[in-house]
């Protein structure tokens, strides 16, 4: 009866061993197909920023073979500025109110710059006030006495 005993245990050590031996490989083969699904993803993000680009670099060649031709320049010139080539008369129609009917060109609004943060605007104004007395090379006005009444 004893052998009987003592072979389940050897049974279960070794499925033990087995079973962990089992666990670590299944780790190690998780992280690397983790690593290796993360990788198509990131190859199938760039695959359609790289399709993007193209469609935009296609879109500039094409406006940029436009602007080669003197003829859309032209066009462009008579539609955007209201330009007339010499010997042609050009009629604008103003409203009532004053303002130009129909299509207008227009300039496009000029590039704000952007809002620093307001710990920078702070420090900013602080730094300009230090500047303002500090700076001016002309000395500081002073007082006038006022004028004593003497009763005689």
């Amino acid at each position: 009866m004893v052998s009987a005993a003592g072979s389940g245990t050897k049974f279960t050590t070794r499925a033990l061993i087995l079973l962990g031996v089992a666990v670590m490989l299944i780790a190690s083969y998780t992280t690397s197909v983790h690593a290796w699904w993360q990788q198509r993803s990131e190859i199938a993000a760039l695959e359609a920023q790289n399709r993007q680009s193209e469609a935009e670099i296609t879109e500039l060649e094409d406006q940029q073979r436009r602007w080669s031709d003197p003829a859309y320049v032209r066009q462009q010139a008579r539609e955007r500025f209201g330009w007339v080539m010499p010997g042609e008369v050009g009629y604008r129609v103003i409203g009532v109110d004053g303002e130009l009917q129909g299509q207008a060109s227009t300039l496009e609004e000029p590039e704000v710059a952007p809002r620093k943060p307001w710990l920078e605007r702070l420090w900013g104004s602080v730094e300009q006030a230090g500047a303002d007395t500090a700076d001016s090379d002309a000395p500081a006005p002073t007082p006038k006495k006022p004028a004593l009444e003497t009763d005689e």
